[in-house]
């Protein structure tokens, strides 16, 4: 069993930046590619980003690229989300998360070991 910790949430003023952690104990996110999901009040969670264990090649929602950036230490086995120019709609909460299928998509099925996630608001 991973018990998954994200931090480094809070409130920020539009145009401000944050970044996301997320640690793992137990087992660890060793040759999983690893993502970040988000989810606002009242709407479904999404995909964010995702990166690989090997060669760490990133995938962006459209949303967000350009803005973030995901990446990770496996040593530490750490996850890490750098959020800037944020805007109000990226207000939510962001979970990280484990994936365990070889699908080509990023849906929340394709992904296990929900953390309990961080709220992120963007507002003046």
């Amino acid at each position: 069993q991973v018990e998954v910790v994200e931090s480094g949430g809070g409130l920020v003023q539009p145009g401000g930046s944050l970044r996301l952690s997320c640690t793992a104990s137990g087992r660890t996110f060793t040759n999983y590619p690893m993502g970040w999901f988000r989810q606002a009040p009242g709407k479904e969670r999404e995909f964010v980003a995702s990166i690989n264990w090997v060669r760490h090649t990133t995938n962006y929602a459209d949303s967000v690229k350009g803005r973030f950036t995901i990446s990770r230490d496996n040593a530490k086995n750490a996850l890490y989300l750098q959020m800037n120019s944020l805007k109000p709609e990226d207000t939510a909460v962001y979970y990280c998360a484990r994936k365990i299928s070889d699908s080509f998509y990023n849906t929340i099925k394709d992904y296990d070991s929900w953390g309990q996630g961080t709220q992120v608001t963007v507002s003046s």
